[in-house]
């Protein structure tokens, strides 16, 4: 059975709100990425980071990974300091009782191909799993645009240089229209990436637009995705980020009314083709 979650922070900044919007849409966990007054996740405080637990668990919401923006930096930046903030995600997620770091596979220096700097990205990759050798959680890394995994080979790519278990694919199927202008995606994108697969973001666009659609009206394949997992009885998390309203690098934003639209939307056409989800 897949299980439902959502960037609630796309509704309201305020952490009670996405909680409370949650409950009232029967929606059973979280991707927390944005709090009160737009800090990330990962730089909350120690007390910040106790409400917002007390406020998930009066309210029997779930973590389904924590929305760290790990791996959005240049390579040439230092490595050290982000290592750091890693070992900080671990922590969250530990706190959140979540097995995924939701991450990324950075960014080229200025001027430079992302693409030239395979064995950096690896290297990089190959610390943070060393990190998380005695710790269940799984580092899933999201395909988007200019960095090393935009693409699915280059995703798969890392994940068998890495060959571990701690590192899996969340696959944004809107992401590939956004940089590519793909239109085929669960065609072309989503049989490479499929075999390693753990985390899936729900988000719909249509080629050239400036912000996201509807779930089912994009170019991204939504609905027949939906059907790819039903028919792998997949039981991971399927997240939604509309991005209806605003869409940038690091979030966007949609509201309450077309939130819930997006989510019933979701539902309707999962039923529709058989995928059970909780």
């Amino acid at each position: 059975m897949a299980k439902l979650s959502a960037f609630a922070d796309e509704v309201t900044y305020e952490f009670a709100g996405q909680i409370d919007f949650l409950v009232k849409q029967g929606v059973n966990y979280i991707e927390p990425r944005f709090f009160d007054g737009h800090e990330n996740i990962m730089n909350l405080t120690d007390y910040q980071l106790r409400e917002a637990k007390k406020i998930l668990d009066d309210n029997n919401i779930g973590v389904s990974a924590i929305g760290s923006p790990i791996g959005k930096v240049k390579l040439d930046e230092p490595f050290e300091n982000h290592l750091e903030k890693f070992k900080h995600a671990v922590e969250l997620a530990e706190f959140f009782d979540t097995k995924n770091i939701r991450m990324f596979s950075y960014y080229a220096p200025a001027g430079k191909n992302i693409f030239d700097y395979h064995d950096d990205v690896v290297e990089r990759m190959l610390k943070k799993i060393e990190l998380l050798k005695n710790i269940d959680i799984v580092m899933v890394l999201e395909n988007e645009a200019d960095i090393y995994g935009q693409l699915p080979d280059r995703a798969v790519e890392l994940v068998k240089a890495v060959d571990s278990p701690k590192l899996r694919l969340c696959y944004d199927p809107a992401n590939f229209v956004v940089a590519f202008g793909t239109t085929d995606n669960v065609q072309s994108c989503w049989p490479i990436m499929k075999p390693y697969v753990s985390h899936i973001h729900i988000k719909d666009w249509k080629v050239a637009s400036p912000l996201g659609s509807m779930p089912g009206q994009g170019d991204a394949q939504i609905k027949l995705l939906l059907k790819e997992l039903a028919g792998m009885n997949y039981v991971g998390f399927v997240t939604m980020e509309p991005h209806l309203q605003k869409g940038g690098q690091f979030g966007g934003v949609t509201g309450p009314e077309l939130f819930a639209q997006a989510i019933n939307e979701t539902k309707r056409m999962a039923q529709d083709v058989g995928l059970i989800m909780e």
